[in-house]
């Protein structure tokens, strides 16, 4: 599969810059398959390894010794011990881009960089595919619902992987598996009932009493598995924009998941048709278009900040990003015939001060871009 991925121009950038690399994002996202194919001059180092973990546990100085520069370590989070050596290391040598460190539980990998490297490591994630990487390999359907219900994730791309086994089995692999290792989850059978209580609400006001109760736990454990798929790289909230603009505006985030195909795994949705037809249409296309925003700006390193905007009366902005001290404002609707409401969400917030916003954009499920005279329509298709 010929397929480029976005974050390595950036990543190239900065090894100039930096003694140390950090690579995190979900698992299965595709880390291990873009270093060691993108970066051939780095010896690759799997440390998921248990007889090259405990090497690297047991005798730090002398693994170090071995791999001392130039280097991939994979999953480095599984041995937190090379943290502090790594940093007496690059710090004596000097030497830009000596190591790329990689992993997969961000809890952990953070913990340990903030601990031990701050100040030496460039931070980068990799989410599953974004649209334009799968334009590049001739993958994204003109159908939004084939590549939403199908999901984003490399092996079912490079393996021709049904989206049906591959989710079924990265639910119990690898979700489980790491939250376990980050939290105490004592009922699973209670936990994914808890995963697919997150999965009717994508999209919408994160409402974390209601959450709890109806899954049978209590807030604080509710907040906790939270936070932890959010360092799973499982879900995302976006945080609600406020100012004095409006004292009413609602202070709560929202909440997506970084991955439709495990979305719609999550509700039992399993093709176009269904996702036509279902109830949570225009969450499940507000959720692809959010993600995909997210995973690009990632991907391409523009460190933009992301929000939405809604007060108590239901006035909204589902997506802006702050461009020096105006704002592009996004509207997303899951149809393809544009009627003039369609944009009276932005059209409230602009009145509210004209000055501020410096764009209106809709993304809609059509293909066709349209320029009018005071917003832009985007085809969901084109927003690379």
């Amino acid at each position: 599969m010929n397929l480029k991925r976005s974050l390595k121009e950036s990543i190239v950038i900065y090894l100039e810059k930096y003694p140390i690399i950090a690579l995190t994002g979900p698992r299965q996202s595709g880390k291990t398959t873009f270093l060691k194919g993108e970066f051939p001059e780095y010896r690759y180092v799997n440390l998921e390894n248990p007889d090259t973990r405990n090497f690297a546990e047991t005798d730090p100085n002398a693994f170090l010794k071995l791999y001392d520069r130039f280097v991939i370590f994979d999953e480095v989070q599984r041995a937190p011990v090379l943290f502090s050596y790594i940093q007496a290391l690059v710090d004596e040598s000097r030497i830009m881009g000596q190591f790329i460190l990689s992993g997969s539980q961000n809890f952990h990998l953070l913990e340990n960089i903030t601990q031990s490297l701050a100040g030496r490591v460039a931070l980068f994630r990799m989410l599953p595919f974004d649209f334009t990487e799968l334009k590049s390999a001739g993958l994204l359907d003109h159908d939004f619902t084939v590549n939403m219900y199908k999901g984003f994730y490399p092996a079912i791309y490079d393996r021709n992987i049904p989206s049906k086994m591959f989710y079924a089995n990265y639910i119990q692999t690898y979700i489980e598996r790491d939250l376990t290792e980050i939290i105490n989850v004592r009922d699973l059978k209670q936990f994914r009932n808890f995963l697919s209580l997150c999965a009717a609400r994508a999209g919408n006001i994160i409402n974390l009493n209601s959450l709890a109760n109806e899954c049978g736990i209590s807030q604080p454990t509710a907040k906790s598995w939270l936070s932890a798929l959010e360092s799973s790289y499982i879900i995302f909230q976006l945080q609600p924009f406020f100012n004095n603009l409006n004292k009413r505006v609602i202070k709560s985030p929202k909440l997506y998941f970084y991955d439709t195909g495990l979305l719609c795994h999550l509700l039992r949705i399993n093709d176009g048709g269904s996702i036509l037809m279902s109830e949570y249409k225009g969450s499940l296309f507000e959720n692809l278009i959010t993600s995909e925003f997210i995973k690009s700006n990632y991907h391409l390193n523009l460190m933009r900040n992301f929000w939405f905007w809604r007060d108590s009366a239901g006035h909204e902005v589902d997506l802006f990003w702050q461009d020096g001290e105006q704002l592009n404002l996004i509207e997303i609707k899951a149809t393809q015939t544009i009627m003039s409401d369609l944009f009276k969400g932005m059209a409230y917030f602009q009145n509210l001060d004209p000055e501020m916003v410096k764009s209106k954009s809709l993304v809609y499920t059509g293909l066709e871009n349209q320029q009018r005279s005071d917003e832009n329509v985007i085809s969901w298709y084109n927003l690379d």
